[in-house]
């Protein structure tokens, strides 16, 4: 099983870790609420679970240009 986390704009993978048993308590996934987890965390078939975060270089672009919050997508 991985958890792995994936940029939700550039679709880039953040990170990942792979353990045969994953508490998802210690996750901090309990903090969210239903809305939140619904768009954020997404469980394979497989096991695996992958959480929508958002990386840096996404993060900086948004910051400088904060009229692409508006969009759907600003990633060309």
């Amino acid at each position: 099983m991985a958890v792995i986390y994936q940029c939700r704009h550039c679709k880039q993978q953040i990170g990942a870790f792979h353990h045969e048993n994953v508490d998802t308590d210690h996750l901090g996934l309990e903090q969210l609420t239903e809305e939140e987890r619904v768009d954020m965390v997404q469980m394979h078939e497989n096991g695996n679970i992958e959480i929508k975060t958002i990386c840096e270089n996404c993060q900086d672009a948004l910051e400088n240009n904060p009229h692409y919050h508006e969009l759907d997508n600003f990633i060309q």
